[in-house]
C-alpha cells in the first residue's frame, strides 16, 4: 500500500485549487462566448418588450454574442422575475425590468416569489420612462394649478382612469392626491390602452399615461398634456413642463434597468455596465428610444443598488397610504 504525504496532498488540493480559479477566471475574461438570455417579465409589444429589444440588439453588436430577449410574463411580471432570480449567476440570464415590478409589487403582493435586493446583483439602468398628466381635450384645466384648483373646487367629484388596480399610472396620481392634498376618484381600467381610449372620448376626464401610450392621442388633439410627472422634462415632450415646475419636489422618474441574479461575478457584471454604456451612447439607440417616449439613462452597479433601496422605500409608502393591493 503505498502512503501519500500530508505535504504531497496539500500540494494536490493547491494544485486543484488553483486550476479552478484559472478556469473561473478564463470563463469570465473571456464572458460572454455564447447567446446571452434577456428576460423580460411582460408580454411582447409593451414597453418594457420595446426597450429591451433596442438595448439587447445594441449589446449583441458591442459584445460580439447574440443577446436574445425570453418573454416571460405573469402576475405582473413576477413569474419572469422570480424564474430570473432562481437561474445560475454566470451572466447568461439576465432580467431586463421596470421599476414598477421590482420595487412596487414587493409591496402590492402578498407574496412575490423574489426579494428585490437579495436575490439580484444590479447592472445599471438602461432608459427612463415619460409619464404624462393628461386630461380630456373638452376639460376645463390647462395646466396643474387649474386642475388642482378644479379638484378642489369638487372634491372627490372628478375620476381619473388608470391602467389597473396598483399599476404605475394609478400610484403616480396617488402621489399627486397626497402632495397636493386633492380628493379624485380611481376608476381601474384592464389596461393603458383602455384608460387613454375612454380619456379621448370624455368618458373619464382625467389620467396619467406613459408617453407611447399618449403621443398619437395628444398629436391628434383627443387629450391635453397638462405636465410630465417625471422630475425633469422629456425629449418626447420638450414644451410640456415638469409637475415639478409647479409643485416643487413632486417627481416621479419611472426606469428601465438590467440586473443579473445574486452572486454573478463582479467582473462580469462590470463587462455589462460598460458595454450597456457604450450601448447607450449610440445615437441610433437614443433616438428609438425618445420614439417611445424613452430616454436613455446610464448608471454604475452601485448607483442602481443605491436608487433600488430608495425607490423601495419610497413607494412602500405610497402604496400603503393608497391602499392598493393585488392578492
Amino acid at each position: 500500500m503505498r502512503f501519500i504525504s500530508s505535504t504531497t496532498r496539500a500540494l494536490i488540493a493547491g494544485a486543484a485549487l488553483a486550476a479552478t480559479f484559472v478556469g473561473t477566471a478564463s470563463a469570465q475574461s473571456d464572458y460572454p462566448n455564447r447567446s446571452v438570455s434577456v428576460v423580460v417579465p411582460q408580454a411582447t409589444g409593451g414597453a418594457n418588450d420595446t426597450i429591451a429589444r433596442i438595448v439587447a440588439a445594441k449589446l449583441s453588436e458591442v459584445l460580439g454574442q447574440q443577446f436574445v430577449v425570453e418573454n416571460r410574463p405573469g402576475a405582473g411580471g413576477n413569474i419572469g422575475t422570480a424564474a430570473t432570480a432562481k437561474a445560475k449567476p454566470d451572466g447568461y440570464t439576465l432580467l431586463l425590468t421596470t421599476n414598477s415590478t421590482q420595487v412596487i409589487n414587493p409591496w402590492l403582493y402578498k407574496t412575490t416569489g423574489f426579494d428585490p435586493l437579495k436575490d439580484f446583483t444590479p447592472v445599471g439602468l438602461v432608459a427612463s420612462a415619460g409619464y404624462v398628466l393628461v386630461v380630456n381635450s373638452a376639460f376645463p384645466a390647462n395646466n396643474v394649478s387649474e386642475l388642482i384648483a378644479q379638484a378642489k373646487a369638487n372634491p372627490g367629484k372628478i375620476n381619473y382612469a388608470s391602467a389597473g388596480n396598483g399599476t404605475l399610472n394609478h400610484l403616480i396620481v396617488e402621489m399627486f392626491k397626497q402632495k397636493v392634498g386633492i380628493d379624485m376618484q380611481h376608476v381601474p381600467y384592464k389596461g393603458a390602452a383602455a384608460a387613454a381610449t375612454d380619456v379621448a372620448g370624455g368618458q373619464v376626464p382625467v389620467s396619467v399615461q406613459s408617453a407611447p401610450s399618449s403621443l398619437s392621442l395628444l398629436a391628434s388633439g383627443k387629450i391635453k398634456a397638462l405636465a410630465v410627472t417625471n422630475e425633469k422634462r422629456i425629449a418626447a415632450l420638450p414644451n410640456t413642463p415638469s409637475i415639478s415646475e409647479s409643485i416643487p419636489g413632486f417627481g416621479s422618474t419611472p426606469w428601465y434597468g438590467i440586473l443579473a441574479p445574486a452572486g454573478t461575478p463582479a467582473a462580469i457584471v462590470d463587462k455589462l455596465n460598460a458595454a450597456i454604456k457604450t450601448a447607450l451612447a449610440d445615437k441610433d439607440v437614443q433616438d428609438k428610444l425618445i420614439k417611445q417616449g424613452c430616454e436613455a439613462m446610464q448608471n454604475t452597479p452601485q448607483q442602481f443598488a443605491a436608487l433600488l433601496k430608495d425607490d423601495l422605500a419610497t413607494w412602500e409608502k405610497i402604496v400603503k397610504d393608497s391602499g392598493a393591493r393585488v392578492d
